[in-house]
């Protein structure tokens, strides 16, 4: 069984084993009067944000996931379901960034009085554009404000700050573009590494396929983690990924070695950062004098022999911290931290926090609330701003 979205219409091809294909479309569930908000029994309605240059997998990517799990609510009887709309700045053809189409359903000029249930900005090329174009950003303040969550996938992000909605929360976004986000709105709180971040009812997402990712948390949040599950194994992909973006980004994935002795002992070090990984253990492994090997290490790498280890080390701790009841002390020997106090000096450098009190903020969001807050920006938040909605 496959699925998929259509105009807004959750497209399902039933593949026969004989070889007659049987195509089948359901019927679009139109929600007549805009003004009025979901009911318990009609679908939730979700609104996508799409725009010339847009990523495509920021679109249908989310939208595939959730019109899955509709038909499965709806199928059996467990839920109502999804209606989806894609909006833009007209009806018709749109051209993503890679050349393919979509069909946007309505103008945003048409939407300011619709009330959504979830309400989603796709990123891409065209995001920038986006972010300065008014009649997205009209819609936007005028739709958020009574949706029940607004979301963002990839460099979406930028588009629902420049709209002003976005101001004091804790965010995130693809990876090479979260410094230039912190920087341009010093009032966000830019976490890096997380694939999603949920905030009040505000969840942002890393780039691209992480929008399916968030799409599936959302599923969760509206039904239940045996759904989501059933869902993420049926479209293949994990219900929550190992790690965090930090296993992309140029910290860890783009700072490889040229050289393959080098590129397999940064390999070895991530997967046993609790090893000796002292300079003199390390070069003895490929060889070398530790003088010539601190020297080659951070020509290569960009970073010496040392932070690189405690890089890997805090990400492993930050995971135990995050997804285990274990001790602070045990978290620390498993990281490769001698001490506790080893690990909580390391926390303090690289995030600005303590393990106690990282723990404390992120433990119970799980692979969502991984954190790794853009130093020199904004690291705290007042509480009062913390939950809304």
């Amino acid at each position: 069984m496959l699925f998929g979205v259509k105009r807004g219409v959750f497209v399902i091809a039933a593949i026969c084993p004989s070889s007659d294909v049987t195509r089948m479309e359901t019927t679009r569930v139109e929600a007549e009067n805009h003004r009025q908000p979901n009911s318990a029994d009609s679908p939730r309605r979700v609104a996508m944000v799409a725009f010339p240059d847009v990523q495509l997998l920021d679109v249908v990517g989310p939208l595939e996931v959730l019109a899955a799990a509709g038909f499965v609510e709806t199928h059996r009887n467990q839920g109502p379901g999804y209606a989806i709309e894609i909006v833009g700045l007209e009806p018709g053809p749109v051209r993503a960034a890679s050349g393919l189409r979509i069909e946007v359903d309505y103008a945003v000029e048409e939407r300011h009085e619709s009330i959504v249930d979830t309400l989603i900005v796709a990123g891409g090329l065209g995001s920038r554009a986006a972010a300065k174009d008014e009649r997205i950003l009209d819609y936007l303040r005028a739709v958020a404000p009574r949706a029940r969550r607004v979301c963002s996938v990839c460099t979406g992000t930028v588009v629902l700050a420049e709209a002003g909605l976005l101001d004091g929360r804790r965010v995130t976004t693809h990876w090479g573009f979260a410094e230039e986000l912190a920087r341009r709105y010093p009032k966000l709180v830019v976490d890096p590494d997380s694939i999603y971040v949920r905030d009040g009812k505000f969840w942002t997402s890393a780039g691209v396929t992480a929008g399916m990712d968030l799409a599936l948390a959302l599923v969760e949040d509206d039904t239940d983690r045996e759904l989501a599950l059933e869902v993420s194994r049926g479209m293949v992909f994990f219900m929550k990924r190992p790690g965090g973006q930090s296993q992309f980004s140029a910290q860890l994935a783009g700072q490889m070695a040229n050289r393959d002795p080098l590129r397999d002992l940064q390999a070895s070090i991530v997967e046993n950062p609790e090893a000796d990984h002292s300079v003199e253990r390390l070069a003895a492994r490929v060889a070398m004098s530790p003088r010539h090997f601190a020297r080659v290490f951070r020509e290569e790498v960009g970073q010496s022999p040392a932070r690189f280890v405690e890089c890997v080390r805090v990400e492993a701790a930050r995971r135990g911290l995050e997804e285990s009841r274990r001790s602070i002390e045990e978290v620390a020997i498993r990281a490769g931290f001698r001490t506790a106090e080893t690990m909580r000096r390391a926390f303090l450098r690289q995030i600005g926090i303590g393990p106690s009190a990282y723990r404390e903020r992120f433990s119970d969001i799980g692979v969502a609330g991984r954190t790794g807050l853009v130093r020199g920006v904004t690291t705290t938040r007042k509480e009062g701003i913390q939950n809304h909605g």
